[in-house]
């Protein structure tokens, strides 16, 4: 499914050969007329539009694989974490334990004591002793209840954490095989492309070169050099008015369209 709706969204981009034929046969930097910026400029938007074409093929694979990773390592963190304190409240439990034998014996050793005593003021002290260490040993009980609800419950949640990382690793490779699949197939064409981008990009003055991108970037189709086509912007369809149309035919400046800001070329440029 997601391959299907990427095929669709990637028809979207403007319509380019399979393989891209130079519109400038020969590139020389020292040409500087303006025909030959638009020239080189509708190249440089055919060979973006094809690589655009390959990347969206790809869909979302590569976000969900980089999102998996950070759910992988996130989910990861947490039984960390939970493991960490489930050992240290079996720790707690352990000592609390300890505790509980130590009371005990102190009061087995204070019952003994109040067999030799020999006044009504040491026995009472013993005994203050003895409930003390009573005490203590319904704090430690108390405490190991609480201490081992809590210990269950993190189990719980570790248990679970495991599950679902061990899920999410099983997705994660099944995500990446297929993404490789698909680089697979269109990563020479995409190199290539994107090769003749950047010799595409050398001829090209640096302030065009720079708005020429901005436009990609805030245009959704990635279009920023669009023919005029039926009196009308390639990129946007809004009409434009004759005047503007001669303007563009006469090929003395670089006009974009008043509507969405894309560079406007005429039909025999493309030509």
């Amino acid at each position: 499914m997601a391959t299907r709706k990427s095929k669709k969204a990637a028809e979207e981009i403007i319509e380019v050969p399979k393989k891209i034929k130079p519109i400038v046969r020969s590139i020389d930097k020292g040409d500087n007329s303006i025909e030959h910026k638009l020239r080189a400029l509708y190249q440089l938007q055919l060979i973006d539009s094809q690589i655009d074409k390959i990347r969206i093929t790809r869909g979302e694979l590569p976000m969900e694989v980089v999102d998996l990773e950070d759910e992988i390592v996130g989910l990861q963190t947490r039984v960390t974490n939970y493991t960490d304190e489930a050992a240290d409240l079996e720790e707690q439990i352990k000592n609390r334990k300890q505790a509980t034998k130590d009371a005990q014996a102190a009061i087995k050793k204070f019952q003994a004591q109040q067999a030799s005593v020999k006044n009504n003021r040491e026995f009472d002290s013993l005994n203050k002793e003895i409930e003390y260490q009573q005490l203590e040993i319904q704090l430690c009980e108390k405490r190991m209840k609480e201490h081992a609800a809590e210990l269950a419950s993190k189990n719980l949640i570790v248990e679970a954490s495991v599950y679902a990382l061990e899920e999410r690793k099983l997705d994660l490779i099944n995500k990446k095989s297929e993404l490789e699949s698909i680089v697979g197939e269109t990563e020479k064409e995409e190199q290539e492309l994107t090769l003749e981008s950047n010799k595409s990009s050398d001829v090209i003055e640096a302030r065009i070169l720079t708005a020429y991108h901005r436009i990609r970037k805030n245009a959704k189709n990635g279009l920023a050099v669009v023919p005029v086509d039926r009196d009308a912007c390639g990129g946007c369809f809004n009409k434009i008015p004759p005047q503007r149309q001669l303007d563009i035919r006469q090929r003395k400046k670089v006009i974009v369209c008043e509507h969405c800001g894309r560079i406007l070329i005429d039909g025999a440029v493309i030509e």
